[in-house]
């Protein structure tokens, strides 16, 4: 009966400092994330991408954003699968002339329209 007892308190023991070391790593403070320098500089959009997102430049995650919010607006990603982006007639300038992009193909396609 002990080694059942002794097995109890040794598992009780773990799950306390387990908890003590979980509290401890909230309570010290993270440093804020700093965006990285190279996503932030503003880049010239295309012709045909500065329709969707306008002519100013911008950084490449603004950039991101807007053609998302443009592709939400216009009801654009397939229902049935959800990753995949069915381009319209704007959109298919961008993407190359194809009528369905994935949306991790997506970013390689608006990378050739930033300078």
């Amino acid at each position: 009966m002990s080694k059942i007892n002794d097995a109890h308190a040794n598992t009780a023991l773990v799950k306390a400092k387990r908890a003590e070391q979980r509290s401890f790593a909230m309570s010290v403070p993270k440093e804020a994330r700093k965006p990285n320098a190279a996503l932030m500089k503003p880049l010239q959009p295309s012709p045909e991408l500065a329709a969707i997102v306008g002519a100013t430049p911008l950084p490449r995650p603004e950039v991101v954003s807007k053609v998302w919010e443009y592709i939400k607006k216009h009801k654009l990603q397939n229902p049935q699968n959800r990753r995949e982006i069915m381009a319209d007639e704007k959109l298919q300038a961008v993407f190359e002339g194809k009528n369905k992009v994935s949306m991790f193909e997506m970013n390689k396609h608006l990378a050739q329209h930033l300078k």
